[in-house]
This record gives structure tokens, C-alpha cells and sequence, in this order.
């Protein structure tokens, strides 16, 4: 085990406040400066996410993996945290204008590759897992390529030859968007640039506010994340937070924290002012950067859309049962057709609760993903603590119980498979690739099967046949881990 892993292992066991002090000291610098480049360079900002970074970190080190390497996980979650965030506060401007203002340089001086480091983590975030370990130990974390060998179960000169190779993936990537800068190049602005020291005493306070959440549980940490979401949606107002189940030394820096917002926001909007002198000569890459943006708008619907239809796909199908039952109604007396409605009516709510019950469950397997390295669980056991509270109520699901004593409509976990069980950067169409399905078909009234199923995306899908054989079409939408 390295360093790291001993002492993450050290506060899972016992506890340790010195051990988990210890890693927030050693990674506060590479956490913030990540975070700093992905929020566009708003200090105060960047500084909630590492604090929400370290925050999860201490709540969910206890389902991380023994051999998890924690430097990679800390870039790929303050990633995931800094997007959610800009998403939620709806930041504009900066980062499509700074990747159309890179279309036009020629150089690799040092001002034009800080204009592209906010683009190099969503490149780092896009390698592979081993790649993307590599570049971390080297370039985050600073180690030599020795190191770096030894931590990738390999020798120096296999650490170099890794290194090199991801520095060539990076650069493919960001060719593909345009940005013509070397590998030689991308080395030197992450060995100068990937690491900016975190402000003075950002250590201490991280380090308690993290482990006050942890020790207060889920539920307390919960409200804590909600309300510094709720300060940050309220740009430009200033509220005093004062958290009950919260050490009393987290309210004093809660409002150390809002007036130097009210400073920085105070900086901010005369420096805006000055900007309008340059606006001009903006204009038209303004035009092109809102282009990009409708580009991504666009990629992000029609990945939405792709999502909507397999959903519309499944209510489209029972619809058609539906339809089929009503057309035999017509004919029949009065007392049969009564039943042949209360039929109709249980099919469309078993396959409500059926879709309802497999949609849980893959989102379960996308909340232990990104807690195990982006893999896929292999057995509903690993899943069943990521599963909702609200699932678990719903079908009297608790830790350790996956035989509950009065399931919906039979809908127990053992009446579910799993059909992947690889990572999930490696599927190529999450929207139609099955992870979840019913294992035994249900009959409907006029003698059709029909089955549930979980797609990788999040949507689930009721499918029918005539004749009981699900073969042909499951196998189009089944991919075995390690198929591209």
C-alpha cells in the first residue's frame, strides 16, 4: 500500500483525525488548484469545492476501494464537483471564449498556454483510468517517474514511456477541438503550472469542516451541502448560516467566508467595468464563442433526447398493449370486458413499479461507479448501499436484507441480473446497452411476454414479444466488458 492508502486506511479503521488531517495537507494544493482552473480562476468558489471535495471524501471514505488511488479519484471528483457546481450557479463567459482565443495562437509562450489551462482537466478527465493516473503522479502529485513506477506496479523507464503516452492523448484531444499545442508543450505548462498553493490556513479549516461533517452523519451533511448550494444560487447576497449540528468554530468561518465574498463580488464588478473598454475588440470572437456554446447545448439535448426516446420506447409499447386489450373489449359482454380493464389496468401498474424498480437500481450502479473507479458493480449486494432511502422503504430493502417480506408486485432483487458488469467509460452506447434485467418473463392476458430492463443511461424499458424469445433483441443491445 503507498503512503496515501495507509493513512486513508488508517481513518477509515479508527478514525484517525491526525491521519485525515495528513492527506488533506498533502492533497489541498493539487484539489484546490485543479478546482481554481475549473471554475475559471474565482478564488471563493474554487475554495467551496475543495471543501466539498474533502467533505465527501471523509463521507464516502469507507466504500472507496483498498487499492484505490486516491490522487486519481481526488481529480476525477473535483472535476465531477467543479461541473456540478458551475452548472447549478449558471456561470457564465470564460472558458468558450478562452478555447475560440485559442484557435488563433501560434505559440507555446507562458501566457498563451495559462489561457488554455482551464481546457486541460477536462482533457485529463476524458484518458483512460490508467492514463490519467499517470498524469496525476507525475504532474499533480510531483513524484518522478521512479515514483510513479513503483506506484503503478511497474519500473521507471515502463512510468516514462506511460507518461509520454498520455501527454501524446492529450494532445490528440485537444487537437480535435482545435487547439494546436504540442505534447512537448502540454508537459511543460502541467509541470509549471498544474499545482497552485491553496491560501495560508485553508488546511485547518478544510481539514475541520470535513471532519465535522463526517462525524455529525449523512443527514447533517446533507443539509450542510444543501445550504452552501442555496448561497451560492443567491449570487450577490450575503446570508449568515448557522448549522445546529455543526461545531460552533464552522459558523465563524461561515461568515469570515460571505464578507470576503462581498469583497471579491465588490472586486468583480470593477473590474467589469473596465472590461467594456475591450469590448470591441471582443465582439467578434464573442460571436464565435456563443456558436460553441449552442454547439454544446445542442450535444447535451440530443444526448437528453436519445435518452427521452428509449423511455418513450418502453410507454410506447405498453400503450400498444394497452390498445390491444381495448380492441378485444369491444366484443365481448360487459362483465368480461369489466375484467379485461382491471387487467389492463394491473399490466400498465406492474410495469410502472417493473420500470420504476430497474430505473433505482441503475442509479445506484452509476453512485458506486463513481466511488469505485468507474466500474460497475458485480452483484446487486455491492449496489444495494447507493440505492435511494426511498427505493429501500418503497420494497422494505435495508443493509443486508435482499429478501424483503411484502415486495411490490414480487419485485425482489433476486428476481433482477445484472448483463455488465465492466467500466463505465468503456461503453460505447450507454443509451441502448441493457445492465439490468428481469430474469423470468411475466404473461400478459392474450398470452405475450413482456420483461424489464435497465439501460445504462438511467432509463428503463418494459419489452414485449409474441412468442417468449427476448434472445435476438437482447443481443443487440448487450455489450460484454472490453467490446468497443
Amino acid at each position: 500500500m503507498t503512503d496515501s492508502q495507509t493513512l486513508l486506511a488508517d481513518y477509515v479503521a479508527n478514525g484517525s483525525e491526525p491521519a485525515f488531517r495528513e492527506l488533506v495537507g498533502r492533497y489541498l494544493d493539487f484539489v484546490y488548484s485543479t478546482a481554481l482552473r475549473l471554475v475559471e480562476g474565482d478564488r471563493a468558489l474554487a475554495e467551496d469545492v475543495t471543501q466539498i471535495v474533502f467533505t465527501d471524501l471523509a463521507r464516502l471514505a469507507q466504500k472507496l476501494s483498498r487499492e484505490v488511488m486516491l490522487g486519481a479519484w481526488l481529480h476525477r471528483h473535483t472535476c465531477f464537483v467543479a461541473a456540478k457546481t458551475l452548472r447549478s450557479n449558471r456561470r457564465r463567459q470564460a472558458r468558450e471564449r478562452q478555447a475560440v482565443e485559442m484557435n488563433a495562437l501560434q505559440d507555446h509562450t507562458e501566457s498563451n498556454l495559462a489561457q488554455m489551462a482551464p481546457m486541460l482537466d477536462n482533457a485529463i478527465n476524458h484518458l483512460r483510468a490508467d492514463d490519467r493516473t499517470a498524469i496525476v503522479l507525475r504532474f499533480f502529485e510531483q513524484r518522478d517517474f521512479r515514483s510513479v513506477g513503483e506506484a503503478l506496479g511497474s519500473n521507471e523507464e515502463a512510468a516514462r514511456k506511460r507518461v509520454s503516452r498520455a501527454l501524446e492523448k492529450l494532445h490528440s484531444f485537444l487537437k480535435r477541438r482545435g487547439l494546436t499545442v504540442s505534447a512537448a508543450a502540454l508537459g511543460t505548462a502541467l509541470a509549471g503550472e498544474a499545482v497552485t498553493a491553496a491560501p495560508a490556513g485553508m488546511a485547518v479549516s478544510v481539514s475541520s469542516a470535513a471532519l465535522a461533517s463526517a462525524t455529525v452523519g449523512a443527514g447533517a451533511s446533507l443539509t450542510f451541502m444543501k445550504i452552501m448550494a442555496m448561497t451560492k444560487l443567491k449570487a450577490g447576497i450575503v446570508s449568515a448560516i448557522v448549522v445546529a449540528s455543526v461545531a460552533g468554530s464552522l459558523v465563524v468561518q461561515n461568515q469570515a467566508r460571505a464578507k470576503l465574498r462581498e469583497h471579491t463580488e465588490s472586486l468583480r464588478r470593477q473590474t467589469d467595468q473596465l472590461a467594456q473598454v475591450q469590448a470591441e475588440n471582443e465582439r467578434l470572437s464573442n460571436l464565435v464563442a456563443q456558436s460553441m456554446a449552442t454547439r454544446t447545448v445542442l450535444d447535451d439535448k440530443f444526448k437528453e433526447l436519445l435518452k427521452l426516446r428509449g423511455e418513450v420506447g418502453g410507454l410506447r409499447r405498453q400503450l400498444a398493449e394497452t390498445s390491444r386489450i381495448r380492441e378485444k373489449t369491444a366484443t365481448v359482454p360487459q362483465a368480461e370486458q369489466m375484467e379485461i380493464n382491471q387487467a389492463a389496468e394491473e399490466f400498465k401498474t406492474q410495469a410502472i413499479a417493473r420500470m420504476t424498480y430497474a430505473k433505482n437500481w441503475v442509479l445506484a450502479f452509476h453512485l458506486f461507479a463513481e466511488a469505485n473507479q468507474g466500474q460497475f458493480p458485480t452483484n446487486l449486494d455491492l449496489a444495494l448501499p447507493f440505492l435511494s432511502e426511498e427505493a429501500k422503504a418503497e420494497h422494505n430493502l435495508a443493509p443486508g436484507q435482499l429478501l424483503p417480506n411484502q415486495p411490490i408486485y414480487g419485485l425482489t432483487p433476486d428476481r433482477f441480473e445484472l448483463m455488465y458488469q465492466g467500466s463505465l467509460d468503456s461503453l460505447t452506447n450507454p443509451s441502448s446497452t441493457i445492465v439490468l434485467r428481469e430474469k423470468e418473463a411475466w404473461q400478459t392476458s392474450d398470452g405475450g411476454s413482456v420483461r424489464a430492463y435497465g439501460f445504462a443511461d438511467g432509463h428503463s424499458e418494459i419489452h414485449r414479444t409474441e412468442d417468449g424469445n427476448f434472445e435476438t433483441w437482447e443481443s443487440e443491445h448487450t455489450q460484454k466488458p472490453g467490446e468497443q
